[in-house]
């Protein structure tokens, strides 16, 4: 695995704009997140613009969370624009499992071919087309439930798969890692995992996916440690998130990840 803070220091020197078509309860979360982290966020969902911006952007981020035909619409357009512009896009399949039209649209996003699909195990099974337990947006499936469905669902659609959870998983269907940094508090803040996905997706640009996406999840996983080391409750917890973002070094994430490849 190359060296983590690489990918983290790229990242920073670029800065890059990052369009989030995200849900309503991640959008100011998730603006944040970015800019602690040392990238642009950008939230832009209507149709009538979204494929515009996504061919300006240098990278998009798809979230489910909060559908609505009309910005299945926009999904799809600035999904197909970021592919004709050479960008990567990043799809986060929230409760993609729970309804049908979840599942409908999970598939349709799916074939406009994502750059990386991060999600939690249930997520990552279900639209695998695996069994599942999960309930809503939230993961009832263990990560290593979900290590098989991921290879498959990376190999069938060509995207870098993260599975994220205690111990993330990430492949793209022939090479795999586990990633260790993480805190248990991180859960318990609405919209970190959301917000992850726009990180991942400020990673990916002008960098090889499979690798940035293991050195985003280290990176957001050892700020989560960092925050958990000072926090007292949730409240103060997200505070601190950000302010560790924006004070984790390139040298510190070298040292501190917790990656194995497999």
């Amino acid at each position: 695995m190359e060296d983590p803070g690489k990918f983290l220091a790229v990242m920073r020197q670029t800065a890059p704009l990052v369009h989030n078509i995200t849900n309503y309860v991640a959008m100011n979360v998730m603006a944040n997140v970015l800019l602690a982290a040392g990238a642009s966020p950008a939230m832009i969902h209507a149709r009538e613009e979204a494929a515009e911006f996504a061919g300006l952007a240098q990278a998009l981020t798809v979230n489910i969370g909060t559908l609505s035909p009309p910005w299945v619409q926009a999904m799809e357009e600035a999904a197909a624009a970021a592919v004709a512009a050479g960008r990567p896009w990043v799809l986060d399949p929230v409760a993609v499992g729970a309804t049908g039209y979840r599942r409908e649209v999970g598939a349709r996003l799916v074939a406009r071919a994502p750059t990386v699909i991060r999600g939690n195990a249930s997520e990552i099974l279900a639209l695998a087309g695996a069994q599942t337990a999960g309930k809503g947006a939230d993961a009832t499936d263990a990560v290593a439930m979900a290590h098989a469905a991921a290879r498959d669902l990376a190999r069938r659609s060509g995207a870098v798969v993260a599975v994220t959870g205690a111990v993330d998983f990430v492949t793209d269907g022939r090479q795999s890692a586990e990633v260790a940094n993480g805190h248990a508090m991180m859960p318990r803040v609405t919209a970190l995992g959301c917000a992850l996905t726009g990180v991942v997706g400020a990673f990916c640009v002008g960098q090889e996916p499979f690798a940035a996406t293991v050195a985003a999840l280290a990176f957001y996983g050892l700020a989560g440690e960092e925050a958990g080391a000072v926090a007292a409750g949730p409240g103060s917890f997200q505070v601190a998130f950000l302010d560790a973002l924006a004070a984790l070094t390139a040298e510190a994430l070298t040292s501190r990840a917790r990656i194995v490849c497999a």
